[in-house]
């Protein structure tokens, strides 16, 4: 039985509306609990907010949306459904990768249609060996989901399960290149199935192979779209949330806690006090800590996951090369994760993820016009440039992934964009996350399941963390989680439903 919060808990106020705190107070209304929201943006969303510009209508945070059913288990929680809320497209291609070769591959998520694929991309040895990665990334998803991710831990002690020994005996605790190597030659083949290591801020050549469960989650489980834009996913939540009996407070910021010994009895904001019998927290860890009084003592400071340039980008044109996501891939590999996660350098050979939701949604832009999101993973501000280098670094660097894009094929694209928004380290520190990144605290062996920082602090009673610096970490599925899991350590776990799986392999 893992720790839960001692004494009251009637009334709970969260912190933060980002998907992780409406994830928390949706299963804490269903579990009978008044909650309070406080955000201090105007909008809910967090990191999954939204960006109105002259028509634009832009996702300022995640774009890939797969294991929708993580995020309908909160909606369940109230007796809502996130199939009524938000229409949900399924995105076929689930990617396209682009390769320096010229090559392309687009990467399907139904087993038939992906192995025709791959053999018409690289052969049937080689379909073959997908069919056989599959089937082991569906393994590795089961050994982990119950008790690795969808858990929380009070001991590395509860690590010890029969679904370690299942996961260990699937190479789980290898190295996620070499494993993924085993099933795939084809160099391509192989960054199509390990990239996903860069959203937990390791590079694949020092992954645990466990960091499949991305891949899994990316090429298997399916990749959605909600009409409207990501940001339909946090307003569909705050909306279910407020319909349930939540109160949501927006434009107010959290200045401070009231506390009594070790509890937290009011939130203050810059507007009033808040009484509570305890609060989540979802603000990045430095800020969370700040606010408690407290940091957790650890033996090694914190690594941060590498850091991202967005260029935001209206334009009066599109590429038909471009589907809604892109994977442009630079023939550099193993440097380009050197240089962002050792050197503290910009790509010299970057690999790009473009995504173009008008592909999907034109109502995301103005007639005739069309949005393109062009992320190019950089080193956060502690190993690389820091906020103030990027003052005049930005410019340059924009104008760089353009002359980059031209080559690769985007024609004219400097000359098609009308409005544009450019998203720096810089911005992401004036946004308050640690290292000037926004996916936050990277998943070494060091700072995963019970070693990453718990969302129970030492020396408050009734606090608890959740967002994707806690457990179980980056990533909307499980930042998701992470909100279910603070839930339950303020109700006491809730009754599961009969499998995870079901919504995953649609």
């Amino acid at each position: 039985m893992t720790r839960t919060v001692r004494g009251r808990t009637d009334h709970v106020v969260v912190v933060g509306a980002g998907l992780a705190g409406l994830s928390a107070a949706l299963h804490l209304l269903g579990a009978g609990r008044r909650v309070t929201v406080v955000e201090r943006g105007d909008l809910p969303g967090g990191r999954a907010g939204r960006l109105d510009l002259n028509g634009y209508r832009i996702d300022t945070g995640p774009t890939v949306l797969t294991m929708p059913d993580l995020a309908d288990e909160a909606f369940a929680a109230v007796g809502d459904s996130l199939y009524r809320r938000v229409d949900l497209v399924p995105l076929h291609p689930a990617y396209r990768a682009s390769f320096a070769d010229g090559s392309t591959l687009d990467v399907h998520t139904g087993a038939e249609a992906m192995a025709a694929e791959v053999e018409r991309f690289a052969g049937t040895a080689e379909a073959a060996g997908y069919l056989r990665l599959r089937a082991w990334l569906e393994r590795v998803y089961r050994a982990q989901m119950r008790r690795f991710i969808d858990a929380n831990f009070d001991s590395p002690l509860d690590l010890l399960t029969g679904d370690l020994a299942r996961l260990a005996a699937l190479g789980g605790f290898g190295r996620l290149d070499r494993r993924i190597g085993g099933f795939l030659n084809d160099e391509r083949l192989q960054r199509v199935f390990t990239f996903q290591a860069l959203y937990a801020g390791v590079p694949p050549a020092r992954a645990l192979a466990a960091y499949a469960v991305i891949a899994y989650m990316d090429t298997v489980a399916g990749v959605y779209f909600p009409r409207g834009g990501m940001h339909a996913l946090p307003q569909a939540m705050a909306d279910a949330a407020a319909d349930a009996g939540a109160e949501l407070r927006f434009g107010e910021p959290v200045t401070r806690l009231e506390r009594s010994g070790e509890r937290i009895t009011a939130v203050i904001t810059a507007k009033d006090r808040i009484p509570c019998d305890a609060v989540v927290l979802t603000p990045d860890l430095p800020v969370a800590y700040r606010l408690l009084g407290r940091r957790p003592a650890r033996p090694v400071r914190l690594r941060h996951s590498p850091s991202a340039v967005v260029l935001h980008a209206g334009t009066h044109r599109t590429w038909p090369l471009l589907s809604h996501h892109t994977i442009s891939f630079g023939a550099a590999w193993r440097t380009t994760f050197d240089e962002l996660t050792r050197h503290g350098r910009l790509m010299s050979d970057p690999s790009l993820l473009i995504t173009r939701p008008t592909a999907t949604d034109p109502a995301l832009a103005p007639p005739g016009r069309h949005l393109h999101y062009i992320l190019a993973p950089c080193p956060n501000a502690r190993i690389g440039p820091d906020g103030a280098a990027w003052g005049e670094l930005g410019p340059r660097y924009r104008a760089d992934l353009l002359r980059e894009l031209e080559r690769r094929g985007l024609d004219g694209i400097e000359a098609a964009i009308d409005e544009e928004s450019l998203v720096t380290p810089a911005q992401w520190l004036d946004q308050g996350h640690a290292a000037g990144t926004p996916f936050s605290v990277a998943h070494t062996f060091l700072q995963t399941g019970p070693f990453r920082p718990r969302n129970l602090v030492r020396g408050t009673q009734n606090a608890v963390l959740a967002g994707c610096g806690t457990t179980p970490g980056v990533g909307v599925p499980t930042v998701l989680v992470s909100g279910k899991l603070a839930a339950a350590r303020i109700t006491g776990p809730a009754r599961r439903p009969s499998t995870h799986a079901k919504g995953a392999t649609r």
